[in-house]
């Protein structure tokens, strides 16, 4: 069960009716998108969660320059500079996405990284202005860094919009409070596709149904909550 202390977790997705998450192959219907961002507007939400692989186009490849100071960095979270109160929220464990910079369309970006992480890649973060949190030595430890979210930055509402393996470690460690479905009407049917949730940890949960609502192009948004 969450803490008080941690962010509200809205799991926001849109799966097949299968729930396959990988549309790049789906004939996609039209105003999937913009319903997609229509639905995650109504949250009111202070940032929005992805993994590394998924951050990589918002990212950008910027080259990161030889570090010539011998001087180790310190392993302790780094708030940079930044106005506004929206942030975009990447888990690198390894530290490999090459920042731009430190936003997203006017949204902060926050990186969760793990300690191995070498001090070069620590100092081209501060250089982009890119703000950064530990979540563990050599794994995250995703309710440390949800506290640590509400604590440096004051996020109380959180949108995850991960691939399967992120949401499911939110799911496996039980950090979900809601779930939002927009169910596209495709049946996608690829064995070993991404799906709405790929762990080997998470136990069955259920879910008490808050809403149901057909949108245009033969779209159902589906809501839950927690039990």
């Amino acid at each position: 069960m969450t803490s008080a202390k941690l962010p509200y977790v809205v799991c926001h997705m849109v799966p097949s009716i299968d729930g396959r998450i990988v549309i790049d192959d789906w004939k996609v219907p039209k105003g999937l998108h913009a319903a997609y961002e229509a639905t995650a507007a109504t949250f009111g939400a202070d940032a929005w969660i992805i993994g590394r692989i998924s951050m990589e186009p918002y990212a950008g490849q910027a080259k990161i320059p030889p570090r010539r100071s011998r001087e180790r960095i310190p392993r302790t979270d780094y708030v940079a500079p930044h106005e506004g109160t929206a942030f975009a929220i990447a888990i690198d464990p390894s530290g490999k996405l090459r920042w731009r910079q430190g936003s997203i369309d006017h949204e902060h970006v926050v990186t969760v990284l793990t300690e191995g992480v070498s001090d070069g890649y620590l100092a081209f973060l501060r250089d982009r202005g890119v703000s950064y949190v530990f979540g563990g030595k050599a794994r995250i430890d995703l309710k440390r860094v949800l506290a640590k979210l509400r604590r440096h930055f004051g996020i109380e509402k959180l949108l995850l919009e991960g691939g399967g393996k992120i949401n499911g470690s939110f799911l496996a460690a039980d950090l979900i409070d809601e779930l939002s479905v927009l169910i596209a009407p495709v049946a996608d049917g690829t064995i070993g596709a991404p799906t709405l949730f790929d762990t080997d940890h998470a136990r069955p949960r259920t879910w008490k149904l808050a809403s149901m609502e057909r949108r245009a192009g033969d779209l159902v948004w589906l809501r839950y909550r927690r039990r």
